[in-house]
């Protein structure tokens, strides 16, 4: 991969601070940071989409009587 030259000085900072031992696993685990972070931007995204009064009228069909907890 290419990377920015600022960025690569950050990456090497990282390894000669000794917060990873070599350049490829500093890059794998910001990689793995910004997937995490993409996934709970997803979910975030994907939950806005739900209708809460729809959700809830659901939830009370299947709940015997019960009412769903304001």
């Amino acid at each position: 991969i290419t990377l920015d030259p600022g960025l690569l000085r950050v990456v090497d900072r990282w390894v000669s601070q000794g917060r990873y031992p070599n350049r490829s696993q500093a890059i794998q685990a910001a990689l793995r940071e910004k997937m995490e972070r993409w996934k709970r931007t997803r979910l975030v995204e994907e939950l806005d989409k739900l209708d809460c009064d729809e959700e809830r009228a659901l939830a009370e069909e299947n709940l015997s009587g019960e009412r769903w907890p304001e």
